[in-house]
């Protein structure tokens, strides 16, 4: 039977693969809202990682932050930052 520790082994080699850093160019064409959506799954996927995925888990500081440069930088070129900040408080004050 296969660990979770086996399973994170097996991500961590496969993370590791020559050239897995390597910068890639994707010209992607995407909906806003589409856009909104994917920050906010980032958003709640790095918030929430310690809830089980092992792939998360052991990505480290740094592609947290990538990923997370990302998510802004699709907002940023969308236009959507302030709607996307207005959306997380409206989000906060029905939590609280």
């Amino acid at each position: 039977m296969i660990t979770k520790n086996d399973v994170a082994k097996v991500f961590d080699t496969v993370l590791s693969i020559p050239g897995m850093v390597e910068v890639v160019k994707i010209d992607l064409k995407i909906s806003r809202k589409n856009v909104l959506l994917l920050s906010h799954i980032i958003s709640d996927g790095l918030t929430n990682e310690k809830d089980g995925s092992i792939l998360l888990g052991s990505i480290g500081e740094e592609g947290f932050s990538e990923l997370k440069n990302l998510s802004e930088e699709c907002l940023q070129k969308a236009g959507l930052v302030e709607l996307n900040q207005k959306l997380i408080t409206l989000s906060e004050a029905i939590k609280s």
